[in-house]
């Protein structure tokens, strides 16, 4: 079956309330245990923001140069995501629409290609 990822931009959870982000989490966790319970969850988790560490690796210079701190200029960053392996598209856009619905904020979905085959 086909890997699907759903995640979402930290920046489209918008302002909330201490009050209502803990009244998000159950409904999300929820959603969570559903995907367990129909067996289609490989992961899925939250990034630390502005707080945790973020690095980059740039191989472009011949040699891999590891660096603290991204260096793309850019408003938005990935704020958390969840993986599932589901049969089809119209399988991964419900998960996505349920778990949108738990969080809150929107998602987006994207399909992984096809492993390569090995012996």
């Amino acid at each position: 079956m086909p890997e699907y990822l759903i995640y979402f931009n930290q920046q489209w959870v918008g302002d909330h309330t201490e009050e209502w982000f803990r009244g998000r989490g159950p409904l999300a966790m929820a959603v969570v245990n559903e995907m367990k319970a129909a067996g289609v969850y490989v992961f899925a988790g939250g990034l630390e923001e502005e707080d945790g560490p973020v690095y980059n690796a740039d191989p472009t210079s011949g040699e891999v140069l590891i660096t603290d701190g991204p260096y793309v200029e850019t408003k938005e960053f990935l704020g958390g995501f969840a993986l599932v392996d589901v049969p089809d598209d119209e399988t991964a856009k419900m998960w996505a629409g349920k778990i949108a619905e738990g969080c809150g904020w929107p998602h987006e979905v994207r399909r992984f290609k096809p492993q390569p085959k090995t012996d």
